[in-house]
């Protein structure tokens, strides 16, 4: 078949199936099949009869609503790149804006030290200790199945990853943390079936759902938040879009914080807050 065609179909077939991107998502699948960027789609003429049956079989998954990035192995993340698969939280792109306000803080520092709670596939971390070459980067994740995920995107960075929980990770760092970044579980349990197929039916639950309200997660890392850093240090938190009062609330209620704020996506949806630790 010939490639444009092929593209044409498979963006139609996933329209059909309710793929919120079918024509990026054909296209990167296909430059998936062939081992080339999507610039160099355009040039390709034609598939081999491998190639397009490599490229139905991948087609039919995403239609089933399996997660883009576990078909093709990876997903981006500012200027890294993850390996993500069954068994992780698919780092999304609302996140970078988490992981730059961090990043943004420690380069303001002469060797800060930096702790990502809840760090799934590692994205935050190795974001940080890729744009903050002098930053002492530690990061925790729950989920046995992550933080296999994890070991494999740290490798190398210098990032130190334990296996914790955010409720009592690294007693060894108490009062000595510049920045504490968090995009912890906050989907209430509640709201089961509003979450899209590729989240609800691929990521783990414990990544997802935190209590009745969302909230649970984020009260955790208040408390802890406030025995890691150093007076002055900040702390970041990812929450939902409908949590653009009552996440920072949970900080601001608590009378250990100054600076609460919350902060707006690129799509104007409320999506993180932050906060100071009070001197």
């Amino acid at each position: 078949m010939r490639a444009g065609a092929a593209r044409r179909a498979g963006a139609a077939a996933l329209q059909g199936s309710g793929v919120a991107s079918p024509e990026r998502d054909a296209d990167l699948l296909l430059a998936h099949v062939l081992g080339v960027s999507l610039g160099r789609l355009p040039l390709v003429d034609d598939l081999t009869d491998g190639e397009q049956e490599q490229y139905d079989a991948l087609l039919a998954r995403r239609a089933a609503r399996e997660p883009l990035q576990h078909l093709t192995g990876a997903a981006a993340f500012r200027h890294v790149e993850l390996a993500v698969g069954p068994g992780v939280f698919v780092p999304r792109p609302e996140t970078e804006l988490l992981a730059g306000w961090a990043i943004e803080h420690a380069l303001a520092l002469t060797a800060p030290v930096v702790v990502d709670l809840c760090t799934g596939s590692g994205a935050i971390a190795k974001a940080v200790a890729d744009e903050v070459p002098g930053a002492d980067v530690h990061a925790v994740e729950l989920d046995e199945g992550a933080l296999a995920w994890a070991e494999r995107n740290l490798a190398g960075t210098g990032v130190d990853l334990r296996h914790g929980d955010l409720a009592t990770a690294f007693d060894d760092l108490l009062g000595t943390v510049d920045v504490v970044v968090c995009n912890p579980p906050y989907i209430p349990l509640e709201a089961w079936e509003s979450v899209a197929a590729e989240a609800r039916d691929h990521d783990p639950h414990l990544a997802l759902f935190s209590g009745q309200d969302g909230l649970d997660a984020i009260r955790v890392l208040e408390q802890r938040a406030a025995l890691l850093l150093r007076p002055g240090g900040v702390v970041g938190a990812e929450h939902a879009d409908v949590q653009g009062e009552s996440a920072p609330a949970v900080f601001a209620a608590s009378g250990r914080w100054a600076d609460v704020a919350d902060h707006r996506d690129l799509a104007g949806r409320a999506r993180y807050l932050t906060a100071r630790l009070a001197r």
